[in-house]
């Protein structure tokens, strides 16, 4: 391995390889909790050339490599090996472009996603996607799972934001993909195989991604409904009245809410508690109009028994207010002991079918268990997080319940967060084995040593 370092070094810079003692415990593990691993060395690239350099090097010595974003993933996919190389792109945090008057922005995937949005935001314009780590999580990451968030309902996921990428395959090839054209069918769509792939078919080192006009307003509503069908038919109603200005729709059970109030000492939002609260932003140019619009739906939806009560922001403060039950997920590292969390995707109708099901196994098997269930039901993610402490540390056991009752449902082991080490045993839940041949016979076709990110997603 010494010639293999001092190759890496002489290609890259001595400050660009670290190994031992001196590489830093954030690189040894990502928020899975999976147990840390020190890698052979830590590479710290500056460039696609300097990407393209190492990955040469790594497969002529057949030693894998384990690309790593901002260590913000929840599934384990950028824990290191021992026996590897942890590839971060940290130093390639150039936006290089914001074009306002085609609405793009290509960007190296070392930035992070709050420092997209910004400079979107300083030309008037709007990045598609927004999640609770956007701080620490990079682009390069954000696309390697697919992420999501709480954009989604309006403008999808990274895969919906995304024009074109540069790639770096195992072998150091660069395929560069970054063409702006939307009608561009010529043969497959290669940057779509990147994307959601956990870096186990290539290193993502730049990216091309779509931005939206900003909107100039914004109308925020609690609603308190009966059930989830009460909540779904709430929903089909705003997307009628409207349309693309329907910007969110979380879904919060009464377990959820009165942990949110409980952790963060806040006041119940309704005189009386209610089975579920759900959570709407409308976004447009003009605030009459939107208010006017929810004022439209909710005024026959509380005639029809759909909804039981609802606020309507009458400011930003109070609008952050209402944010702020739902963002009561900051509160579970500390509040449980640990959290088990799910991260699940279920066809629209049977969201509410499945809670019911999935807390009465809950309660079956472990009775005085402490979970929530919560979501962006607009599209159809369901999130149930569980406290280890209330269910004998039986976590291998509570994913097998939860993950045999998605597979009944025929839904998603992974909405948002991939599969990396942690869903892997689970996969199959949601893939057929044909399905997981054609995944394989991928993998091996870009990645024939299997070096790239190896044991991750499937072994």
């Amino acid at each position: 391995m010494s010639e293999l370092l001092q190759a890496l070094r002489a290609a890259l810079g001595d400050d660009a390889v670290t190994t031992g003692e001196a590489i830093p415990a954030r690189q040894l593990t990502d928020w899975s909790g999976v147990p840390p691993v020190r890698p052979l060395a830590l590479l710290r690239p500056r460039s696609t050339a300097q990407v393209s350099a190492a990955l040469k090097l790594c497969s002529q010595h057949r030693v894998p490599v384990v690309p790593q974003g901002g260590m913000t993933g929840l599934a384990g996919a950028a824990q290191p090996l021992a026996h590897g190389v942890a590839l971060s792109l940290d130093r390639m945090q150039a936006i290089e472009q914001v074009d306002a008057a085609t609405r793009t922005l290509t960007v190296q995937a070392g930035a992070t996603v709050q420092s997209i949005q910004e400079a979107a935001s300083a030309r008037g314009l709007l990045f598609g996607v927004d999640f609770g780590a956007r701080g620490s999580a990079q682009v390069g990451g954000a696309l390697a799972t697919n992420a999501g968030g709480n954009g989604v309902l309006r403008f999808g996921m990274m895969r919906e934001q995304t024009l074109g990428l540069e790639v770096v395959l195992a072998d150091g090839s660069v395929l560069p993909m970054l063409r702006p054209m939307q009608k561009n069918n010529t043969g497959y769509d290669l940057k779509q195989f990147f994307i959601g792939a956990e870096g186990t078919l290539g290193v993502i080192t730049r990216a091309l991604l779509r931005l939206h006009p900003a909107p100039s307003t914004r109308v925020t509503m609690l609603a308190a409904v009966p059930d989830y069908d009460a909540a779904l038919a709430l929903l089909s109603r705003l997307q009628v009245r409207a349309g693309a200005g329907l910007a969110a729709f979380e879904l919060m059970w009464r377990d959820f809410v009165v942990a949110s109030l409980a952790w963060q000492k806040l006041r119940e939002p309704f005189d009386a508690p209610h089975p579920l609260l759900a959570l709407v932003d409308l976004d447009g140019p003009d605030a009459a109009q939107l208010q006017a619009a929810l004022e439209d739906v909710l005024a026959p939806a509380l005639q029809d028994g759909l909804v039981l009560d609802a606020a309507i922001a009458q400011s930003e403060s109070q609008a952050r207010a209402f944010w702020k039950i739902r963002e009561a997920t900051a509160e579970l590292p500390t509040n449980m002991h640990p959290p088990v969390n799910f991260d699940v995707s279920l066809p629209m109708a049977e969201i509410g079918r499945f809670a019911v099901a999935c807390r009465a196994a809950l309660d079956a098997r472990w009775p005085g268990h402490a979970s929530v269930f919560f979501g962006h039901i607009g599209d159809s993610n369901l999130h149930v997080s569980t406290d280890a402490s209330t269910i004998g540390g039986d976590v291998e056991g509570l994913e097998h319940l939860v993950y045999d009752l998605v597979g009944d449902f025929a839904g998603s082991v992974s909405a948002e967060h991939g599969i990396g080490l942690h869903k892997k045993p689970y996969l199959g839940r949601s893939r057929t084995q044909s399905e997981l041949a054609a995944m394989r016979a991928i993998k091996a076709a870009l990645d024939p040593l299997n070096l790239m990110n190896p044991g991750k997603i499937f072994d």
